[in-house]
């Protein structure tokens, strides 16, 4: 692709070889070394229906609060993973491990998918590294990051394929990675397709301009044409089709497809690509990757790639047409922003007047800022496991199987770093097999879906969740709301992390057990009655998980 031979055959730099292409797979994988859970938003809560799939059958209780179904879905990428992991490594670990792959994977998929096009990594495809700990990945998007780092390598593979003339094998290898992609998580094979195509549309616009049409001349023979073949040459990844007609049409489905153009919230997205825990950091190093983006345009030494320069294109009007909630999953055009500048930066490249040395400072600074990201992510995470080890340290005192509401302070204003709290209630399922109210129950979209009816209204995600007052346009609970409403007979422990300002008058009833700042696991005594005879409200409609 773009490339001739003598290029391949040029002695490589330091930047270019296949040591450091494994050295940055590593690098990557240093910050989740140290956490025993990695510290991603959604995870603990998908920790937990990997538990409940895992025991149903030998914890029955399991089964009165929860009903779990296989269905085939384009969701269940580390589900499925964990099955056989799990019984060599136990839950959690199993879980840490398919995590621990994913930033790797995705920094391999994009110096595989530069290398392919280029003919050599470039040096300015280093400042697409980072990207691999993007904020869809830091919000416990799990299933899709596996499928989106799939994708990328696939991609890859799909690029040296066509560039080794090998049509024939391609298509029969694309047949069932398109299908396990989609398995993994629709989006990871969807991305796939756009990447492909667009990819095939440039090789063929080429071959047809190698035979003698010209764009200005012949319009339909150098573009018309080519786009007609491209399409035929991505039927191969097409199968998953069917797969995708057969979920969405069951009676059991749900979830609805909404929230289309807007374009405020699209703006945060881009803004957020590497969100964590410092603002000032995080958009410091996002306004890093604009300018070099930037200087693809204006700097006579560098240039953009077609082919991915196309590809990222393709990517942007996917991102401006994607609405906001796509099957009842939120945040789905927000996931694909960071995936959309990496393939912009990866298709960065010298021009050949750039000096060697030239091209080595951009590397350095390329791999400075790297290590730096990787340092902070590092120590993010560090302080994101002390969190966890202070509040979990509540559950050496909860017996097994006990029945616990927990609520989870939040707050209206969506600070930039977020506490990765939200789901922590699920590892009471986790450790404890105790009831978790944290859970997401949307037919169709998970496996698992909440039935634990005496829960009423407290009875799945975002039940767990409590704010200092009412936020506007949420269904988070004031936290004095919840503590007088959530019904006592239907649980044997309250457990409270981190919460806003709480009346003493509410707590009557609830007999401390664990205590650690203002956190506090406390016992529930069902003979004395909810404070000023509150009664508990209708179920609230759960927001889109």
């Amino acid at each position: 692709m773009e490339t001739t031979d003598r290029h391949r055959l040029e002695t490589r730099s330091w930047w270019q070889t296949r040591w450091f292409v494994l050295f940055a797979a590593l690098a990557s994988a240093v910050p989740l070394l140290w956490p025993d859970i990695p510290p991603l938003v959604d995870l603990p809560g998908h920790m937990g229906r990997y538990r409940v799939q895992l025991d149903r059958d030998t914890y029955p209780w399991l089964n009165d609060w929860y009903d779990f179904q296989w269905q085939l879905i384009g969701n269940l990428g580390v589900d499925l993973l964990v099955v056989p992991l799990a019984k060599l490594f136990g839950l959690e670990l199993a879980v840490k491990l398919i995590v621990l792959t994913i930033p790797p994977l995705t920094v391999t998929g994009l110096l595989w998918i530069a290398r392919e096009v280029h003919g050599k990594i470039p040096a300015t495809a280093l400042f697409a590294l980072p990207l691999a700990y993007n904020f869809p990945f830091q919000f416990g998007f799990v299933n899709f990051a596996l499928s989106m780092a799939l994708a990328l390598n696939a991609f890859a593979l799909w690029l040296r394929l066509a560039r080794q003339g090998r049509f024939v094998l391609r298509s029969w290898l694309f047949i069932p990675l398109s299908c396990l992609i989609w398995l993994t998580h629709t989006f990871g094979w969807g991305t796939l397709g756009v990447l492909a195509f667009s990819a095939e549309l440039i090789r063929q616009h080429d071959v047809r301009v190698r035979k003698g049409a010209r764009w200005h001349e012949d319009f339909v023979s150098s573009w018309i044409v080519p786009w007609f073949r491209a399409g035929i040459q991505c039927l191969v990844l097409a199968p998953p089709v069917l797969l995708m007609f057969a979920w969405r049409t069951g009676d059991h489905v749900s979830g609805q497809t909404a929230d289309w153009f807007n374009w405020r919230a699209k703006m945060q997205w881009v803004t957020m690509v590497f969100r964590d825990r410092w603002q000032l950091f995080d958009l410091a190093s996002l306004g890093v990757l604009y300018l070099i983006l930037f200087k693809g345009v204006r700097d006579p030494n560098i240039e953009y790639s077609r082919n991915l320069l196309l590809s990222a294109l393709f990517l942007l009007a996917v991102y401006l047409l994607l609405p906001r909630i796509v099957f009842g999953s939120a945040y789905a055009d927000m996931r694909l922003a960071p995936y959309m500048i990496a393939i912009g930066l990866v298709a960065l490249r010298p021009k050949p007047g750039l000096s060697m040395r030239g091209a080595a400072l951009v590397a350095a600074a390329g791999l400075a800022f790297f290590l730096v990201r990787i340092g902070g992510t590092t120590w993010s995470y560090a302080l994101f496991d002390r969190s966890y080890d202070r509040e979990l340290a509540a559950l050496e005192e909860l017996p097994p199987g006990s029945r616990v509401v927990t609520f989870v302070g939040y707050s209206c204003a969506n600070p930039w770093k977020m506490s990765r709290l939200e789901h922590i209630p699920a590892m009471a399922l986790v450790r404890r097999l105790s009831y978790s109210n944290d859970q997401w129950s949307m037919a169709g979209a998970q496996l698992l879906t909440a039935r634990y009816r005496a829960a009423r209204g407290f009875r799945q995600d975002p039940s767990q969740l409590i704010t200092p007052r009412q936020c506007r346009g949420q269904w988070w609970r004031p936290a004095d709301r919840a503590l007088a409403r959530f019904p006592r007979d239907a649980f044997d422990y309250v457990w409270i992390v981190q919460p806003p300002r709480i009346d003493p008058a509410l707590m009557q009833g609830l007999e401390p057990v664990w205590r650690s700042g203002s956190s506090g696991l406390y016992r529930v005594d069902p003979s004395v009655p909810p404070p000023a005879g509150e009664a508990p409200r209708a179920p609230l409609t759960p927001r889109p998980s």
